[in-house]
């Protein structure tokens, strides 16, 4: 099945679209991508990862055409930022 694989920095963004085996989870379709070697810095460990905008688990099941999205870690408090 098809699916896509997201994730940006500031200075560079990545969309892969991939086939990848029926059934298979968020963790599989991005160690499959190959994204973890462009962007060595990603640690699945403790970074957050969506389909489509909402956040999931690295176990969860994809289905066809979905984008799974790779979650930087907030650098800013948001409440702390001058918003003048």
């Amino acid at each position: 099945m098809n699916v896509g694989i997201a994730y940006g920095k500031a200075a560079r963004q990545v969309w892969l679209k991939l086939e990848v085996p029926d059934g298979s989870t968020v963790r599989e379709a991005i160690e499959i991508s190959g994204i973890l070697g462009m962007f060595p810095e990603i640690d699945l460990a403790s970074q957050k990862v969506g389909v489509f905008g909402k956040q999931c688990t690295l176990d969860k099941v994809l289905r066809p055409g979905e984008r799974v999205e790779i979650y930087r870690p907030i650098t800013a408090d948001p409440d702390l930022v001058d918003r003048t």
